[in-house]
This record gives C-alpha cells, sequence and structure tokens, in this order.
C-alpha cells in the first residue's frame, strides 16, 4: 500500500543542533519524519453522540458509567486526558467497581507525577482484577517514574511473565533493572532475548540498548516493512521514545530531549510511549528528582 502521507529522510540541523557536542555519532542523517496523526473524524462523531445521549437518553446508572467511561477512552485516545479523567471520575461514582476506569486514573495520576493518588487506583484495579495485565505494567512504571524501580520491578516481571516473547515488555523490564544494576540488566535482557522466536521490528529496541545495533543502523530500521503512513508514524513514535531513553542513559541529555519531542509529535496519544516521552521531559529539565513514596 502507498502512504498518503510523505516521508521525509533528512538531516534536521535546526531541530536538534545541541546533539553534536554530546556524541560523536547520532545517526541523524537517518531521521524520518511522518506527519502527525489527524483527530479522527469517527472519533469526534463519537464524542457527539455520547454527549447526546449522556445528556438526552433515560439510562440505568450502571449504563450511565459506561457512557462515561467509553467518552472517557475516546477523549483519551485524542489527547484531552483532562476531560477523559472527568468521566472516569463520574463513571466509578455511578460504578466502584469499574477496574479499567481505576487503570486510566492511575495512567494519567502518573503523567502528572501525582504517584500517590496512581499508585492508589492502580491498587484499586488490581484488587478487583488479580489479572488486569495492564494495571501490574502501569503500577510499575509509576513506581519507576516515582523513584522506587525496585519495587516496580516485580509488577513488571508479572506482567512479562504472562507473555515472554514481547520484547516491548522485556525492554520495560530492562529499563527498571537498569536503574538497580545495569550489568545485571543487560545479562537478563541478552537472557530474555536470545529466548525470542519471532523476527519483530520491536526485536531492534533490545538490539539498540544490547549494542548489537547502533543508532544510526536503529534508525535506519524505523521506516522498514511499513505498509502504511499510520504504521509508520506509530512506528516513529514508540522509536523516537527509546532512543530518547538510550541518549539520556548515554549522558546525551539534548539528543534525549528531542528525540522525546519527536515522539510526542506524532500524536499516538494512546502509546504508552506517547504518555511518557512528555514526563521524561518534564523529569529532565525539573529542579528536584522525583521524591521516592
Amino acid at each position: 500500500m502507498n502512504f498518503k502521507l510523505p516521508i521525509i529522510s533528512t538531516l534536521i540541523l535546526g531541530l536538534l543542533t545541541g546533539c553534536a557536542s554530546t556524541t560523536k555519532t547520532t545517526g541523524l542523517e537517518n531521521l524520518v519524519i511522518a506527519e502527525p496523526l489527524p483527530i479522527n473524524q469517527q472519533s469526534e462523531l463519537a464524542l457527539a453522540r455520547l454527549s447526546e445521549i449522556i445528556a438526552k437518553v433515560e439510562v440505568t446508572e450502571e449504563q450511565r458509567a459506561k457512557l462515561y467511561y467509553d467518552r472517557g477512552v475516546i477523549y483519551d485516545s485524542v489527547g484531552l486526558r483532562g476531560l477523559a479523567s472527568f468521566d472516569f471520575q463520574r463513571a466509578l461514582r455511578l460504578k466502584p467497581d469499574m477496574v479499567d476506569a481505576y487503570n486510566f486514573i492511575g495512567i494519567h495520576a502518573t503523567q502528572r507525577q501525582e504517584f500517590l493518588q496512581a499508585f492508589e487506583a492502580f491498587d484499586s484495579a488490581i484488587e478487583l482484577n488479580p489479572n488486569h495485565d495492564y494495571a501490574y505494567l502501569n503500577r510499575g512504571i509509576a513506581l519507576y517514574y516515582g523513584g522506587r524501580p525496585e519495587l516496580g520491578i516485580a509488577d513488571i516481571e508479572k506482567f512479562h511473565a504472562r507473555e515472554q516473547e514481547d520484547p516491548y515488555r522485556i525492554a520495560w523490564l530492562y529499563l527498571l533493572e537498569r536503574e538497580i544494576d545495569p550489568i545485571k540488566a543487560s545479562d537478563h535482557l541478552k537472557t530474555n532475548m536470545s529466548k525470542l522466536n519471532h523476527g519483530s521490528w520491536a526485536n531492534n529496541i533490545l538490539k539498540l540498548y544490547l549494542g548489537d545495533l547502533s543508532e544510526s543502523e536503529f534508525l535506519q530500521t524505523m521506516p522498514q516493512g511499513v505498509s502504511s503512513s499510520q504504521e509508520l508514524t506509530n512506528r516513529l513514535c514508540e522509536g523516537y521514545f527509546y532512543l530518547g531513553k538510550y541518549n539520556l542513559h548515554r549522558g546525551n541529555k539534548n539528543a534525549a530531549a528531542n528525540y522525546f519531542k519527536l515522539a510526542l509529535s506524532t500524536n499516538v496519544y494512546e502509546f504508552i510511549e506517547h504518555r511518557y516521552a512528555k514526563l521524561e521531559l518534564a523529569l529532565m529539565y525539573s529542579i528536584t528528582a522525583p521524591s521516592k513514596l
């Protein structure tokens, strides 16, 4: 399938001017840029319809809770997280056992660095459904950003154990373990990667962290095998986030910041990499480190 949107491969000198002084080789000549995803017209129509139903149709409290939740999910998908959180809170007032609403509230609290609120929300989700995989992932991430990676590792391990051939789960486990012991984390990453029996593009993230791919080589892989502009933009969101972490670990703060900004520029609001790219930037430039809770 031909791409609907143009792909531009170029050296973005104006955007990444600070990188030359912090790293010898960034591979920026292979940088790929795609247009940000526009707001889906179907999402706009769905928001209008749900709002009309909520305002005018007589429904039970449980049905109204589901309507608020559904509208919150759509608000979240288009980046309107304040409105999304408001709807999730209203859904929980009507149906206090709505697990997925607690999960979203925890995610949004993490993004705002309100870690105690995030932990409470994820704890509620897990208490209601101990098999909710993503509540473990998101609580682990909240602990990571809240300065307690040693506690978050247990949650990410549970998440990884449910699907051990998912390279993204392996990547997040590595990111948390690296905060405790970088050498052991690399050894564990190598062991986990050796068990993969597929050729997913995301394996390249693990190769990058292991040093089996250079930054330049990783950038060259990003457009390979994609069949649509949306697929490309999704991949760029992921790839630029992990490149940001890669550079941050190496002390290349300017390059890391610009990669996080590139991840944000994709507008793939639903992706975990987009959700936390802005938080990464906030933590990079904050005066004080996040408190350990």
